[in-house]
């Protein structure tokens, strides 16, 4: 399976800032525009089911990854479905498929995401790129964390510049197409 996909790691809550799943879509618009296929936590709740329903928009394939606990929340327009027992297994295989990750506004379970797959790009173990996406900013407390990582000896510069932040689907396509 091609892996020019870019993961879309992001909230599932209803009721966030709408701002942010306009962002949503016009991050899966963007990167689609430049051949790219659409991967995620495979639900139609929240930002995911926005993703799934811009994927859908822009005639992207849509990967979804989903364990089988949460049977019916699966997004109904997704190109293909892949099931698997584990959250761990989920991200593993997002990440397999795929050679961009990008960030969304999210909780918990979004930074669980980031963090691992920046510790697999620290290791080698994962050659691809991440974005943040940094609207109204939310991430701001993540990229001073990272910064003092940095300052402090705990993460080399070249494993915190792995990290892009962008706060517009425009400046992301800056940084990642140009």
């Amino acid at each position: 399976m091609d892996n020019k996909r870019a993961i879309f790691f992001c909230s599932s809550n209803a009721g966030i800032d709408p701002a942010f799943n306009v962002l949503a879509r016009e991050m899966v618009l963007m990167v689609a525009r430049h051949g790219y296929g659409i991967t995620s936590g495979g639900s139609w709740r929240g930002t995911m089911g926005v993703v799934g329903d811009a994927a859908d928009e822009a005639g992207a394939e849509h990967v979804g990854v989903i364990p089988r606990f949460m049977n019916g929340l699966e997004h109904p327009k997704q190109t293909r479905t892949f099931w698997v027992e584990t959250m761990s297994e989920r991200k593993e295989l997002l990440r397999s498929i795929s050679s961009l990750a990008v960030i969304l506004p999210g909780g918990i379970g979004t930074m669980d995401e980031f963090f691992e797959t920046l510790v697999l790009i620290k290791l080698k173990r994962w050659n691809g790129r991440i974005i943040v996406m940094n609207p109204k900013g939310f991430y701001d407390p993540l990229k001073a964390l990272l910064e003092h990582f940095v300052a402090t000896g705990m993460l080399a510069q070249s494993d915190a510049d792995a990290c892009l932040f962008a706060s517009s689907a425009e400046e992301a396509e800056k940084l990642l197409f140009e």
